[in-house]
């Protein structure tokens, strides 16, 4: 993951970065579980990491994205990036574990997660960093006071930045 831009001096980025990180962490667990062939431990593995990206992409999309889009900043790439959100969202919802592609269908939602994840690190997170202006950067707090992120027990004071 990059670090050059600043992304994780902006203490909103910083924490859904983190997020990102944590999530991340999560997809590995869903595949550790998978090599184990225990498919109520996918699905419980499964179910935590949608606990983690529903705040997330609510975060993400009433902040961020919404700023980037009120100043008519990469509409197009937002709505990518919605739209994906829209997508591991279906396809998460959609897996059944009795299906025999139960596996490879969990393999390839966390593949389409990790690319999206990297899209927003170093796509729209350090474009927001550089164009959003004082009205966006108001929203996408209000979007974060709103919605608390998921990270254990860390004081907004110990984020970098604040």
């Amino acid at each position: 993951m990059c670090e050059y831009c600043g992304c994780r001096g902006v203490p909103p980025i910083a924490e859904l970065m983190e997020e990102h990180d944590v999530i991340l962490v999560d997809a590995h667990e869903v595949r550790t579980a998978l090599r184990t062939g225990d498919r109520a431990e996918v699905v419980e593995r499964l179910r935590h990491l949608a606990s983690h990206l529903d705040p997330h992409v609510r975060r993400e999309e009433q902040g961020i994205f919404t700023a980037l889009r009120d100043q008519g900043d990469w509409a197009d790439e937002v709505a990518q990036l919605e739209g994906e959100h829209r997508g591991l969202d279906s396809a998460i919802a959609g897996l059944d574990v009795l299906d025999p592609d139960f596996d490879r269908d969990v393999l390839t939602l966390l593949l389409e997660l990790e690319r999206h994840v990297e899209r927003e690190n170093l796509g729209i997170f350090p474009v927001s960093v550089v164009t959003l202006g004082a009205a966006g950067w108001e929203l996408v707090e209000r979007a974060r006071d709103d919605i608390p992120t998921f990270l254990p027990d860390v004081p907004r004071s110990a984020l970098p930045g604040r």
